[in-house]
């Protein structure tokens, strides 16, 4: 079979003609299929509650030479994940504005939940160390993953006094990461699709000396290969957008730690911070109360 073609096309496709047990395996994978990726057919079989055989007959019958010439197409989706168009295809699935809203929420607990159990707690307690000892901290995230960065950014420069956010502004990321020294650390945010100006620019600070900690969504990621610690915060959403929820979960967990690290200096921050917000009326103090909506 041709090594370029949309599988999942294929699969909803030949999904009228498949059997019931067929069905069921069409339905895992394209709702799983980062996972199904990895599995061998008979644990595959198990999973969806078929026989071995059945996933092979289910292979053959999408076009493929076996199962193994199925799982290598699966593993080349991972890899490069889902087109946009691909993406698209799947919403079909949601098949109301309610169905919509449930099935969105319940894959961001999901995601959440995965990154729970599957987090490193090793690397995220050397992720830190990493962060706390660095002259500087250069954040990197491109395209859609630029949010999660400036995000980050926002926090980390009230903690920390040496956080530059590398953006897709007038001076390219290699420009502004051109100071960077073996002292330094890198956070790196790859989400899918991963933008090829984010790998480069890790591969630029690597040869740097500069320590790279990636935050991405598998060990599988290309992003992870630059890295000296990776964080993992699952994305998986079958739409043409992908879940950023539980890595800004993950953020915020990182950024949590760094200040409970740097308790006494962050309190006197904020204390001051606290002034000059009040000086200058930065928020406002007035209650949303519904007596206040009825005196408009």
């Amino acid at each position: 079979m041709d090594k370029h073609i949309d599988l999942i096309k294929v699969i909803q496709n030949s999904f009228p003609r498949l059997s019931k047990g067929q069905k069921l395996i069409a339905e895992f994978i394209m709702h799983n299929y980062d996972r199904a990726a990895f599995m061998t057919a008979a644990v595959l079989g198990d999973a969806v509650g078929v026989s071995e055989s059945t996933v092979v007959r289910f292979a053959n019958t999408l076009g493929y030479n076996g199962y193994r010439e199925l799982q290598k197409e699966l593993q080349e989706l991972v890899k490069n994940k889902l087109t946009t168009v691909q993406r698209i295809s799947l919403s079909s699935n949601f098949t109301d504005y309610e169905n919509a809203l449930k099935q969105v929420l319940k894959k961001d607990m999901d995601n959440i939940e995965k990154t729970i159990h599957e987090i490193d707690y090793i690397a995220f307690q050397k992720a830190i160390e990493i962060t706390l000892k660095a002259n500087n901290v250069y954040v990197l995230g491109l395209r859609s993953s630029s949010f999660l960065a400036g995000y980050l950014g926002f926090y980390l420069n009230f903690l920390l006094n040496n956080v530059k956010v590398v953006t897709a502004g007038p001076s390219d990321v290699f420009e502004q990461l051109l100071k960077a020294t073996d002292k330094d650390v890198v956070i790196g945010i790859s989400y899918p699709r991963y933008s090829n100006r984010t790998l480069e620019a890790l591969d630029y600070a690597k040869e740097k000396g500069c320590k790279i900690i990636g935050i991405t969504d598998s060990l599988l990621s290309p992003a992870a290969q630059y890295a000296d610690v990776t964080l993992i915060a699952t994305s998986n959403m079958l739409s043409f957008v992908d879940s950023l929820v539980a890595p800004m979960s993950l953020i915020n967990a990182f950024i949590i730690a760094l200040g409970t690290e740097r308790k006494e200096d962050t309190t006197s921050y904020f204390e001051d911070l606290e002034k000059i917000w009040k000086k200058h009326n930065v928020y406002s103090t007035k209650n949303s109360s519904i007596n206040d909506i009825n005196n408009f």
